[in-house]
């Protein structure tokens, strides 16, 4: 039997390994929704917060030692952490661990991704791994690091790459690598201008995921070489990976579904449009996304509500929602829900329209409103009779609007300062 199928060599792997989750970034892309709070604390999928993917994928895959870097306002992050992932037990070796830039070691901010593991080596040595798994904290997806790290330790790689096969066009925002027949990467471009499509495709490319598999000590290594580097943006896609794959072995994991052999679901929610389009995937019949798997469960932190409800059944004032996901602690009073996604806390009041919107928690909808291809922030108070995603123009004059149609809302652009966790 293949090693890599045998859950007791894959378990002792996982209980080796320290996952470290790089949650810093703001997500720039994601315009005003990040501007009180980082990436990976946007909520996401009706109750949860995209950090609670990765996080849920370690717990899921057997290891139970964390790290979180963070950075750009992170309060509601590091709360949300806080609230929801403190059920593991020190005493057993088991944690979550926040670690915020501090300037341990030199007197900046993390400056890139390599630089914000170099600043916590000390940390890391603590905890004497033999592995360092080292994930984005802002993509969407589910997935066992388990057979990654064994497939790390049988290839007896310095470096494992996790990967997608991706479009031409699509590859240009990736690292894009090149592998031989083995699997071995060869060459890698970040971003570049030309992709070189993979071996037996003439359209698509192996892009990294940002997800890296090291042994503990040529992590080191490499990072301190890396840190006395003057010339060095301290980057792993720009700086790290391209400087090691002529001399030592690094190795490409695709990232496949188990089942099918196919490539699996992983979605970067960068953008508004992206986050728009990614949530309503969700309302689907079977959406490929599946929340209702109990072998692969999403953990979170939720605030206890009571169900959603649904009141008034007259002919011009009927409290319904229709092909559409509704979250705890809801009132549809009076209004209709089509094809949307509303989080915790929602109210919505009679003779209003919502179709195509994702509503995050807290929000509050007038009487008469209508809203459609829609984004409504978290906490907004929309008021009585407000029509949106009718008008571009007018729309593009209170709110913003994506190239792809999708109005954005957040309370500032209601002239609604809240300056509160969000």
């Amino acid at each position: 039997m293949n090693s890599v199928s045998t859950p007791r060599f894959v378990s002792r792997l996982t209980r080796d390994t320290l996952a470290l989750i790089l949650a810093g970034g703001r997500g720039s892309r994601l315009k005003q929704l990040t501007l009180w709070r980082a990436k990976p604390a946007v909520p996401f999928g009706g109750k949860f917060r995209i950090i609670d993917f990765p996080l849920s994928n370690c717990m899921n895959s057997g290891i139970r030692r964390v790290g979180v870097l963070t950075q750009y306002k992170a309060h509601s992050l590091l709360q949300h952490i806080q609230r929801g992932w403190s059920f593991l037990r020190g005493e057993f070796g088991e944690f979550v661990e926040l670690l915020p830039a501090q300037q341990r070691i030199v007197s900046s901010w993390y400056a890139g991704t390599a630089d914000a593991i170099y600043q916590n080596l000390d940390i890391i040595r603590n905890h004497k791994p033999e592995y360092v798994l080292i994930l984005a904290g802002d993509h969407i997806y589910k997935m066992d690091y388990g057979p990654m790290i064994a497939q790390h330790v049988e290839q007896g790689a310095d470096m494992t790459v996790g990967c997608l096969e991706v479009d031409l066009e699509a590859a240009r925002a990736f690292g894009v690598m090149t592998t031989d027949e083995g699997g071995r990467v060869r060459e890698f471009n970040e971003k570049p201008d030309s992709p070189a499509p993979m071996p037996g495709s003439d359209d698509m490319a192996l892009a990294s995921m940002g997800i890296y598999v090291f042994n503990t000590s040529f992590l080191f290594e490499q990072l301190i070489k890396d840190a006395d580097d003057s010339k060095s943006s301290h980057d792993f896609g720009h700086d790290i990976i391209p400087s090691i794959i002529s001399k030592y072995r690094v190795f490409a994991y695709p990232f496949r579904d188990v089942q099918s052999g196919r490539q699996a679901y992983w979605r970067d929610v960068g953008t508004v449009d992206a986050f728009w389009a990614t949530n309503l995937e969700l309302i689907g019949v079977t959406p490929e996304l599946n929340l209702y798997d109990r072998d692969w469960p999403i953990w979170t932190y939720q605030e206890q509500m009571p169900p959603a409800k649904f009141i008034f059944d007259d002919e011009d004032r009927r409290g319904m929602a229709v092909d559409s996901m509704v979250s705890g602690g809801c009132v549809i009073s009076g209004s209709t829900i089509r094809h949307s996604l509303l989080f915790s806390n929602v109210k919505v009041n009679s003779y209003s329209l919502l179709q195509h919107a994702v509503v995050l928690p807290d929000v509050r909808i007038a009487r008469h409103c209508r809203i459609q291809n829609a984004v409504i922030d978290k906490g907004c108070r929309i008021p009585e009779g407000t029509v949106i995603g009718e008008d571009p123009v007018q729309d593009a004059e209170r709110f913003h609007v994506t190239p792809g149609g999708v109005v954005l809302v957040t309370p500032e652009m209601l002239h609604q300062e809240l300056h509160h966790v969000r």
